[in-house]
């Protein structure tokens, strides 16, 4: 049954208000402003038609809500009123139609003051917070905000820690009383320098630069404003004393005035000529949006004639002579169906949010990445939550908010799952180290989720396989990134009567001539670039040989190389060789327990705790003990488990070009020594070794005063360790 509407008005008007009291007052907005305006729209629509539905304490014939009961109240000389917003109309085919709204605004100027093509002053709409500042001789004596239009909040303390609103007027000619009114907004650069200071320092973040400002300007004590990066544009002055004039006689003309008194001014305002003008400024400012150091939400067109604003005077809320033209919006609320997790060539789990698909900013979003499950933990997002998407131009669309009073009833916690939804390994807890010491670690903000099934899981088939085969590694010569897509893409693999594509590793050494060429033909004709020579049934084979012959001798390395090409999340080079020495053969390092790990003097925990995790997964074994079926062997070697040598705990940096020795050479014989060796010089630098053409680090050696080796030096010091 459809509601009367009387009935609906009722429950607009109450509405409008709660939201405008969360907004105003509580500094904590529950729907976007497109769902705002939407309402409103609806208000506006029904009192027009239906004139005795209209009620003093209607939103329609108020801009905003109560003061704050923690500030005192200030009564605007002269009322802030809003301004009517203008919508585009993205359906239409033309602009006239598009613009319709803008059309006519500008037709009815045109017809009451009997002009074409008027001026108009034109400036961005920035999204931050409307401020009054009453100036009396030169001298600040009192901002507020805007409040309900007629009352506002006296915020002078914190305004007076605003920078860039000055406290004495520059110059001479102002009046006695002046009233200035502007914007106080969170420039975006400033806005992420504060959010990345308090991440570091575990403070808590503001959501967007907007709720940034209005918060700011809010806080009881002025030191804690004054740590705000705010700032200030102005773009109203009017005349307390004499409001029935203006300072001067065109809008465009005051805001030069207010530039030479001190106050800063949007440098994108500026004038524009009829209704082609308005539009050319709106899609000027529309394509630069992006990439101003504020966020603004549209463009304000005014009269630029001060007489021709007196003539078109106002209609209730709002002026007759002024308009907002509004972008599309950039925040919209709608349904979270599902969180479902994605994972990455390298293992990481991310969660992603299936949303019911909604416009936001010209965009259909309808799923959104989160960063981890402590940002799902922070919002306590729940399935079947409404939420808050806010997308700003091109950049990636984000959740910012849900909706607590939209929750359905019943609705529990959102758990990050425990294993991986791609192969079933277990998902490790991963957080990066920010320092390590003896006295334990500390840990950067935030915890990521990586699947444990390195080497089998499909996700990370790709990855996984061209660390195997990198030249450091398994060194499989010819197996390059373009042929690897291919493998874990095609089938091309007979596996009884079906094919298959590549698995892991192990099915590397499985390969026969003719898997290779019908990957080759398999590859030629997804791309559509079929040789003739191949149509005729001539298929070439060099490369397949020469690759299978690269699998062939990648069969006998050493232990350190295949430690290092399994892709142990954290084992690098140094720290596979370090196990290779340390525990002589790979059963030994496979049991190894979290203490064994630990002693060895390059092995520290979080490193440790990624061994440990790697083995204990089946999977991850049974492509090893695959492998090893498949001939992959080394030579076992006896354990040195005392890290000792002349050079233990010495940090060496090898620079330039090295004739007797290859650099890879010299860095085997220094760390057999016990030295680890560096790719950059620093102050725990022990000393360097320069050949010929060594360049900055060099040169940044001899700004620390560190010790530096010839080739000649560093091959005596070896001939003697070895004699």
């Amino acid at each position: 049954m459809s509601r009367n509407p009387a009935q609906r008005a009722a429950e607009l008007r109450a509405e409008l208000a709660e939201h405008n009291y969360r907004y105003h007052v509580l500094d904590d907005a529950s729907i976007p402003d497109a769902d705002y305006d939407a309402l409103m729209c609806e208000l506006v629509a029904l009192e027009t038609e239906h004139p005795e539905l209209q009620t003093e304490d209607s939103p329609t014939q108020r801009v905003g809500a109560t003061a704050s009961r923690d500030f005192a109240e200030v009564v605007h000389d002269i009322p802030m009123l809003s301004l009517n917003n203008a919508f585009d109309d993205t359906s239409a085919e033309d602009d006239a139609a598009r613009f319709a709204t803008i059309g006519d605004f500008v037709r009815r100027i045109e017809n009451t003051l009997g002009l074409s093509e008027p001026e108009f002053s034109v400036e961005p709409k920035l999204d931050g917070l409307a401020i009054s500042l009453r100036y009396e001789n030169g001298l600040f004596v009192r901002g507020a905000t805007r409040g309900d239009g007629a009352k506002g909040e006296d915020v002078t303390s914190n305004l007076r820690t605003v920078k860039t609103i000055p406290l004495r007027l520059r110059g001479s000619g102002w009046p006695a009383q002046l009233e200035v009114r502007g914007e106080v907004y969170m420039p975006r650069a400033a806005f992420e320098a504060y959010n990345a200071k308090a991440r570091e320092s575990g403070e808590k973040v503001l959501a967007n630069p907007r709720n940034g400002a209005a918060g700011s300007l809010r806080q009881k004590d002025a030191q804690e404003t004054a740590k705000r990066p705010l700032a200030f544009y102005a773009y109203a002055v009017y005349l307390p004393a004499t409001p029935e004039q203006n300072l001067g006689e065109r809008h465009s003309a005051a805001l030069a005035q207010l530039r030479d008194w001190g106050f800063p001014v949007a440098p994108e305002a500026s004038t524009a000529q009829g209704f082609a003008g308005l539009i050319a400024y709106y899609r000027r400012i529309g394509e630069r949006r992006d990439h101003l150091p504020y966020d603004i939400d549209g463009v304000v067109y005014k009269l630029d004639d001060y007489a021709g604003q007196r003539t078109m005077g106002f209609v209730s809320r709002a002026p007759r002579w002024a308009i907002a033209h509004k972008f599309p919006a950039q925040e919209q609320s709608t349904e979270l169906l599902d969180i479902e997790i994605q994972i990455g060539r390298t293992g990481a789990a991310t969660p992603v949010a299936r949303l019911r698909p909604v416009q936001v900013a010209g965009v259909t979003v309808s799923n959104v990445t989160l960063h981890n499950a402590d940002q799902i933990a922070r919002l306590d997002m729940r399935l079947g939550d409404w939420v808050i998407v806010r997308r700003a131009g091109d950049v990636i669309p984000e959740i910012v908010k849900v909706i607590p009073e939209k929750r359905p009833a019943g609705t529990q916690p959102w758990q990050f799952p425990d294993r991986c939804p791609v192969c079933d390994a277990v998902l490790v807890r991963v957080q990066k180290v920010k320092k390590q010491t003896k006295a334990g670690i500390e840990y950067e903000e935030g915890v990521a989720l990586v699947c444990s099934g390195g080497l089998f899981c499909p996700a990370q088939r790709k990855e996984a396989i061209f660390h195997f085969a990198a030249r450091r590694a398994m060194d499989i010569e010819g197996l390059g990134g373009e042929i690897i897509d291919d493998m874990v893409e095609l089938p091309f693999l007979r596996d009884g009567e079906a094919s298959r594509c590549l698995r892991s590793p192990a099915d590397l050494y499985a390969l026969r001539l003719d898997d290779l060429t019908e990957l080759r033909r398999l590859g030629q004709e997804r791309s559509g670039s079929v040789p003739e020579t191949v149509k005729k049934g001539k298929v070439p084979t060099r490369w397949a040989e020469n690759l299978l012959d690269a699998i062939e001798k990648s069969r006998s390395t050493t232990l350190e190389r295949f430690l290092f090409a399994l892709g142990i999340r954290d084992v690098g080079e140094s720290t596979a060789k370090a196990l290779a020495r340390w525990f002589g053969n790979l059963d030994a390092v496979m049991a190894a327990t979290l203490d064994e790990l630990r002693a060895i003097p390059d092995v520290g925990p979080v490193v440790a705790g990624r061994i440990v995790a790697f083995f204990a997964e089946t999977h991850n074994r049974d492509v090893i003990a695959a492998l090893r079926a498949a001939g992959v062997q080394w030579p076992d070697a006896e354990p040195q488990r005392i890290a000792q040598g002349v050079l233990a705990g010495k940090t060496v940096v090898l620079t330039g070009t090295l004739e007797a020795l290859s650099r890879d050479e010299a860095k085997e014989k220094l760390e057999a020594l016990g030295a680890k060796v560096s790719g950059s010089v620093s102050k725990k630098t022990d000393f360097v070794v320069a050949g010929p053409g060594a360049g900055s680090k060099l040169e940044k050696a001899a700004e620390l005063g560190l010790e530096v080796w010839d080739e000649e030096r560093l091959l005596g010091f070896l001939a003697e360790q070895s004699s």
